[in-house]
């Protein structure tokens, strides 16, 4: 049984080193309670949502990506704009809106394509990465999660040549960070992956990377609540956020619907509406959503489906197996903050899944989502203090929410144990 507190609730402060508020309980949010928990603090989570992992944590792509983090913003991505604009069914998708959010992270995007930023924004990524696979990989190795977790690598396709060539360009650079990877021709890519063989998709090669893994999104949240629970940590579920007050120029108290919550600190990692939270304390922001896909089925034939998981890049999908089902996830939508399941989209993604893996899945009753991913132009999340003391941000881990969240967690930590 999860705790849960009225607003006048309380863990002695004198018991921890200090009390800090975590707004929202997504991967990264959940994540962070869990860390700042285990290193003495008393913690309070709150979350508009009746529990934990509902909203862009819920269904995404489930791929812990480790070795692959290719910032988005790159001269090839810049090269491509033009296409995956215009070009009918791209998995890129612009909708202008009359919010200088946009506008303002769309120009700060194009100009972090350069090669230097991401070369600079490759390494950083690695390390965070390597940090949160390590950070995770303790924490499993305390007691059972029942979170679908696998260590069954990961296979990227291409479907040109031209798009080998840039994965293998990437793979040098990423060799040089310390990441082992593997260039295939498809030959080698169904030796690796046998349910390939059936595949009705072009593909003429593909990058192996033998030490990614997968983990549900979901469940991960909700193991990370009961263990807060069980450190004695505060949910606050089904609250929401009204304002904050600052005295003295420092963090003193939320203010909620289910009332004031007062702290020594607040750590705001609430997604895409982080900047939404911070911009009436003077903190800007460069996050902006980008909306993803994603549907779920059953598998009927595990033999014909991927045991590890798999990336088409031309197609931009993701295909992952979880337990019994295999998830699927594609798109990126710069399209505000709208979350209208696109039955275009559904139709693509079921498409992709017929011709990748022939008659594997039941295709009939597809359950769908769509979720809008943190996105900074540079695809470096933002971790640490702000211009206020005592508010801590950690936000902007984009598509690779999942991937980074323990390591994000970790390092918000020590930054907030620094001072």
């Amino acid at each position: 049984m999860l705790r849960l507190a009225n607003a006048e609730q309380r863990i002695p402060l004198a018991e921890f080193d200090m009390h800090i508020v975590v707004i929202g309980a997504g991967i990264v949010g959940c994540a962070t309670a869990y860390q700042l928990l285990r290193d003495g603090h008393t913690v309070e989570l709150v979350d508009a949502q009746a529990e934990a992992g509902r909203v862009s944590s819920f269904a995404n792509g489930a791929q812990l990506s480790y070795s692959y983090v290719e910032p988005l913003a790159s001269p090839a991505t810049l090269r491509a704009l033009p296409k995956l604009l215009f070009e009918k069914d791209s998995a890129l998708k612009f909708t202008p809106r009359l919010d200088w959010r946009q506008w303002a992270w769309g120009l700060h995007f194009l100009a972090a394509c350069r090669a230097a930023q991401t070369q600079s924004g490759t390494s950083a990524l690695l390390e965070l990465a390597q940090l949160s696979r390590q950070t995770l990989d303790a924490w499993m190795s305390e007691q059972a999660w029942e979170i679908d977790f696998a260590r069954n690598g990961k296979l990227v396709l291409c479907r040109d040549e031209k798009s080998l060539a840039l994965q293998a360009a990437q793979v040098r650079l990423q060799k040089s960070m310390g990441s082992k990877q593997e260039v295939l021709n498809a030959k080698q890519c169904i030796e690796r992956e046998p349910a390939l063989a059936a595949s009705q998709s072009a593909f003429v090669g593909g990058v192996w990377t033998a030490s990614e893994c997968m983990a549900d999104p979901y469940k991960l949240c909700q193991n990370l609540v009961q263990r807060i629970s069980t450190k004695a940590g505060v949910l606050r579920f089904s609250t929401q956020v009204q304002s904050i007050e600052l005295r003295q120029g420092r963090f003193h108290a939320l203010h909620t619907s289910c009332g004031k919550l007062q702290a020594d600190a607040c750590v705001i990692s609430s997604g895409a509406t982080t900047p939404a939270i911070c911009e009436p304390l003077g903190i800007r922001l460069p996050i902006y959503p980008i909306k993803g896909y994603s549907l779920t089925v059953p598998v009927i034939q595990p033999e014909r489906v991927a045991n590890c998981s798999i990336t088409d890049l031309g197609l931009k999908t993701v295909f992952a197996p979880l337990g019994n089902n295999l998830r699927v996830a594609a798109a990126a939508e710069i399209v505000g903050h709208d979350l209208t399941v696109a039955p275009k989209r559904v139709e693509q993604m079921l498409q992709a899944t017929e011709s990748l893996f022939p008659g594997a899945c039941d295709l009939s009753q597809p359950l769908t989502w769509a979720g809008l991913r943190p996105a900074t132009p540079s695809s470096l999340p933002i971790i640490g203090a702000s211009r206020v003391p005592n508010v801590f941000i950690n936000a902007g881990q984009g598509a690779l929410g999942l991937t980074l969240a323990a390591g994000s967690a970790a390092r918000l930590s020590k930054a907030i144990s620094q001072g």
